[in-house]
Order: structure tokens, then sequence, then C-alpha cells
């Protein structure tokens, strides 16, 4: 896996406002996050789903996980969606259940007004009751591409 470069930097800080993400938290509430953060790396890299968790239990935005993190210079791994894992998660029809028709139809409506995001992935599958892989299996079989990621990952 490639090194967390300056240019990465760049591109995310395009994509998330650090002030809404950190500016609103005290010092010691972010130490807190940063350590827990550093604490919880596996090889260097911290589990999307563990991300989520650090901010559950913090009670902050996952997006400011998302901004500690870029500010630790590590990087957010195996997405929960599939976007992006330490071993590629192989998108193909062979292995590829399809999913109701309903689900389809709003991932379509979706894509059309511009608000195939990541949270829209997780609510469909809650929805649904089905795991948010599932969601962006489909997704992904039909080409359509998420946005927004609730970390600030993409």
């Amino acid at each position: 896996m490639r090194d967390f470069n300056e240019a990465d930097r760049e591109k995310k800080r395009k994509r998330i406002e650090r002030q809404e993400t950190l500016a609103n938290l005290s010092k010691e509430i972010l130490s807190q996050v940063e350590g827990t953060v550093k604490a919880s790396l596996k090889d260097g890299y911290l589990p999307c789903s563990v991300a989520w968790e650090i901010a559950k239990e913090a009670n902050v935005p996952k997006a400011t996980v998302g901004a500690i993190t870029d500010r630790l210079g590590t990087r957010i791994t195996n997405c929960q969606i599939g976007c992006f894992q330490i071993e590629k998660t192989l998108h193909n029809n062979s292995v590829h259940e399809s999913i109701d028709g309903v689900i389809t139809t709003m991932l379509e409506t979706l894509k059309d007004n511009n608000q195939l995001t990541c949270a829209k992935v997780f609510d469909l599958a809650r929805q649904f009751k089905l795991k948010p892989i599932a969601i962006a299996n489909e997704m992904n079989v039909r080409g359509l591409k998420i946005r927004s990621c609730q970390l600030g990952c993409f």
C-alpha cells in the first residue's frame, strides 16, 4: 500500500471542512480521540468500522475521526462498503446476488439527484435489513459511484 502524501492530504482537505469537524471540540476531547485512534491502528491503518466505533464512543462526528486520522498521516482502510480494502474486493457478476428491485430503483433515483452518498447506502441497508456491502455491490454491478464518505475519505 502506498504512503499517504501531501497530495493526498490536499485532496482530502478539499473534501471535508476541518473547521466543522475539529473546531467545536475541546482540546481534551480531540486529544482523547487522537490517542484512541493511535491505539487502534492495525498495521499502521485504521479500519473503517473501528473509526465508526471511536466516533460513537467519543460522541463526535465520524468526520472528526477521519480528520484526526488524516492529521496523523495515516489512512482509513477496509471500507465497510468496499470502496477501499487492504485486500481488494472483486466486484463481478459471478459472485453477485441480485437485491430487491425497489432498492435498485431507489439507487437510480439517488444517482439522478446526485445524492448517492455513503450515508444513504447505510440508510438503505438499515431500511431493508441488509449489510451495506450488499447495497454497494449492487451499485458496483450497475457502475454507480458512491460519494461523500462519512469519514471524509472520498
